[in-house]
């Protein structure tokens, strides 16, 4: 069934990632914000359900405690739900999933860690495919306003991301050392993944405040159809994604860290996205890097 789940990931994901660049206006510009607020209720719908109707003996004291990577992560999502607004999905996306290429950075600037020989090569692959995209994105003319500046928002979404997977590891390293109270081996990745989803509708509803009463802006429930779209891929997609790492996690996450994939594939297919013969060979080296990665990652 562990296989199952990583299709079932991979395509969520991939398919939430669709929704998103849907769901994302350029003219709108609380477009992101109006995003993250439907993300954070349907991710708080389910941390909702979960505190209900399992047994995890959650202490609220955690949304404190693991606040640090809750926020990493919400700003992340935010950032690349910003530039969307300015990118084609089938560049954003493989940037923005190259976050594992800039946590193993960290981990070898701060933790001294030492990378293996395809460690290596699959971050210089990300790398360089992402300077190459960089150099393409501003030579050619976009079809966008602000062109190249809005690469930078999945770079920007790329390394903050990687710092809540760089603070992820310390809190879900060992049921030993990790800082959250109340946990056993069987809850940890529960009670960390309800604290984040709480935070998310902590931050959804101080939105929803933000747009509706200071703002000023019509919300409208009809109208956010593509965002819903998104927040319940996405959600599905971290329930999955847990359950597909119990079986041969080495090669779930080599098959779900290429999800960029089914982004390109459906932004081709339902988004009429065009890119050059050279943006498709970069994009290939990014998720070559990726994959290799992934299948490095345990």
């Amino acid at each position: 069934m562990w296989f199952v789940f990583t299709i079932a990931t991979l395509l969520s994901w991939g398919i939430a990632d669709l929704f998103y660049k849907k769901g994302a206006e350029p003219k709108d510009k609380y477009s992101h914000l109006k995003t993250t607020m439907i993300v954070g209720f349907v991710m708080g719908i389910h941390a909702i359900c979960m505190l209900l109707f399992t047994d995890m003996n959650y202490n609220f004291a955690n949304i404190l405690i693991y606040l640090p990577v809750s926020m990493m992560y919400i700003l992340s999502m935010t950032i690349g739900y910003l530039g969307l607004r300015y990118l084609e999905l089938s560049i954003s996306s493989p940037i923005q999933n190259s976050s594992g290429a800039v946590a193993a950075l960290f981990c070898v600037i701060f933790l001294h860690q030492k990378l293996d020989t395809i460690s290596t090569i699959a971050v210089l692959c990300i790398s360089i495919g992402i300077f190459l995209l960089g150099v393409i994105e501003k030579s050619k003319q976009s079809k966008y306003e602000i062109g190249f500046i809005a690469f930078m928002f999945p770079i920007i979404y790329c390394v903050i991301d990687a710092l809540g997977t760089f603070f992820d590891a310390y809190y879900l390293d060992s049921i030993e050392s990790t800082p959250l109270i109340n946990v056993t081996e069987l809850t940890l990745e529960n009670v960390a993944n309800t604290s984040y989803e709480l935070t998310f509708l902590i931050c959804a509803i101080l939105i929803f405040i933000f747009l509706k009463f200071i703002k000023k802006q019509k919300i409208v429930v009809t109208e956010q159809k593509d965002r819903v779209g998104a927040a319940i891929f996405e959600t599905m997609g971290q329930f999955t994604y847990v359950y597909a790492l119990s079986g041969n996690s080495a090669v779930a996450v080599a098959v779900i860290s290429a999800y960029s994939i089914v982004s390109i594939i459906l932004s081709r297919i339902f988004l009429k996205e065009k890119l050059t013969k050279k943006q498709y060979a970069v994009i290939a080296l990014v998720i070559l890097g990726i994959v290799l990665l992934g299948i490095m990652d345990t």
